[in-house]
């Protein structure tokens, strides 16, 4: 019996030019370029990565900008930390923190989304 399903298995599995192409791999998107290179936006990576990238782009730039929206401001909130009383060792400081509110969705799916932007810089 496993031998007949063995060979249905390689028989039915077929290898074309679309599947030697990964589906995580970024698309070439003009808005991403738009966006100033001291711009961290948080996402779901692991809190270090943005901490880690952010402090590279301290040692090429005076200063950078956290932003994170809804579940992950707490995400912005802790790279910012890491990156000043951590890693930074007293070299770094927050500059300035703003609070807002974006409209998400159109017509009768609209909502209303927080968002943080943390500007931490040199000292």
């Amino acid at each position: 019996m496993l031998e007949n399903d063995n060979n249905v298995n390689s028989e039915n599995t077929e290898v074309g030019p679309q599947s030697s192409i990964p589906d995580d791999v970024p698309s070439k998107d003009t808005s991403s370029q738009s966006a100033p290179s001291n711009n961290i936006f948080i996402g779901k990576k692991p809190v270090m990565s943005y901490a880690m990238s952010g402090l590279i782009q301290l040692g090429q730039s005076d200063e950078i900008i956290i932003k994170g929206r809804g579940m992950v401001i707490s995400r912005a909130v802790d790279v910012a930390l890491i990156i000043t009383e951590r890693l930074g060792k007293g070299k770094f400081s927050t500059k300035s923190i703003a609070i807002d509110t974006v409209v998400l969705g159109e017509d009768t799916e609209k909502r209303n989304v927080s968002t943080i932007e943390i500007v931490v810089g040199q000292k």
